[in-house]
């Protein structure tokens, strides 16, 4: 069956549209600070998650993108700094000068930061507020569309994913919403979602949390829709993701994957042994496992031609060669696509620590800037995704 197939039943819900929460359908009307212009649809442009600096504007052009995504931490940097500083968002702003469309998520790396959720009218939600309206100073009315939260359910302490996490998102959520009403209020270019839910392809990712989740985004005719980051083993995961989002979201409602991949697939294939016939052209011990290839290609980038021999005759890579195809058509037969991202380079963060038991998001980005070496002053690539990419620019 092919990705969209997965959807063909799914993904209507039985007595109507459902808000999530209560059932009920919303209303899409918007305020005096609604968004202007015309509501993406069904658009696929590059993610450089955190880190833009492998990425520059020649190199998105040539894949005829027109959206550009990346994330901030909202940390005490701002306190110091100003926005127009920090990389994620110079670089967006830049984009967004350069005739890109983009979008920001607001990251709130709690759970790396070893911090609790702050409590609503504590010193700490205050201190952060000041914050979040220093960046919204920086970028409402520039970016196209601004995202509240990352991957709040992962990014916040295990004991905390509960109703709590709920009302400090929606505290967060109103907050901007109030000061877009209050700095445009004959209407804004940025549009607002709140993002992004994980792991809805697992039990575990599918709480009364997440159901309040939705609901708000419901309830909310401020809010778009929301985000989603599935990052799955298979394409039928991707099928029990994408369903349960589109079919809780209320009428006018729409979702982003900012986000999407088959690295958790990617990551039970690197103890393999290379294939055989790979292992003889290249005269490369036939006990080497998947992982050391790429561990060797960081230390000595190779050529394009031998990289893609290397995905092409794995197996458990050439049998997916056409996922960006499918996942992206799965999205779109919603009908409540906003717009999709998927990742643009190889960065510093996906090498770092390399070994047998690293994630290998190595494997995702449409460049392979660190394993394949520069030829004739081109970058290198992963072929199969970028010609996807492009194909699907016109469909």
């Amino acid at each position: 069956m092919t990705g969209a197939a997965l959807l063909t039943a799914a993904c209507k819900p039985a007595g109507g549209e459902q808000s999530g929460e209560d059932g009920s359908v919303q209303s899409d009307a918007k305020g005096g600070d609604a968004p202007t212009g015309e509501a993406p649809n069904g658009a696929l442009g590059v993610n450089f998650n955190e880190d833009p600096s492998d990425m520059n504007f020649t190199q998105v052009r040539a894949l005829s993108a027109k959206w550009v995504r990346g994330f901030v931490p909202m940390t005490d940097y701002f306190d110091t700094h100003s926005p127009a500083q920090q990389p994620s968002i110079a670089r967006l702003l830049d984009a967004s000068g350069n005739g890109f469309k983009t979008i920001l998520s607001l990251k709130f790396p709690f759970l790396t930061l070893g911090q609790s959720l702050p409590e609503v009218g504590s010193k700490e939600m205050e201190a952060l507020l000041k914050r979040v309206d220093r960046v919204l100073h920086a970028v409402m009315g520039k970016m196209d569309i601004l995202t509240i939260g990352n991957e709040p359910f992962l990014e916040t302490r295990k004991d905390e994913r509960d109703a709590r996490l709920n009302v400090f998102y929606e505290h967060v959520a109103e907050h901007v919403i109030a000061y877009r009403r209050k700095t445009f209020p004959k209407g804004c270019r940025t549009r607002l979602y709140m993002g992004a839910l994980n792991r809805l392809d697992e039990k575990e990712g599918r709480t009364k949390a997440t159901e309040r989740w939705v609901g708000f985004v419901n309830r909310k005719p401020e809010l778009e829709g929301l985000d989603i980051h599935p990052h799955v083993d298979s394409l039928q995961a991707a099928g029990k993701y994408v369903q349960y989002v589109a079919s809780r979201l209320g009428k006018g409602k729409k979702f982003l994957a900012t986000e999407f991949s088959l690295v958790q697939l990617w990551e039970k294939h690197m103890g393999d042994k290379i294939p055989a016939a790979y292992a003889e052209k290249y005269e490369v011990p036939p006990n080497t496992r998947v992982w050391q290839v790429i561990g060797n290609a960081f230390e000595e980038p190779v050529p394009q031609k031998r990289w893609d021999d290397f995905l092409a005759m794995s197996p458990w890579f050439a049998s997916h060669k056409d996922y960006l195809t499918q996942q992206m058509q799965m999205f779109r037969e919603t009908g409540k696509l906003a717009v999709a991202t998927y990742g643009v380079a190889q960065i510093a963060s996906m090498q770092s620590g390399w070994d047998a038991h690293k994630k290998p998001w190595i494997l995702n980005p449409l460049y392979a800037n660190r394993t394949v070496k520069e030829e004739n002053g081109r970058v290198g690539r992963t072929t199969v995704w970028c010609d996807s990419f492009r194909a699907l620019q016109d469909s």
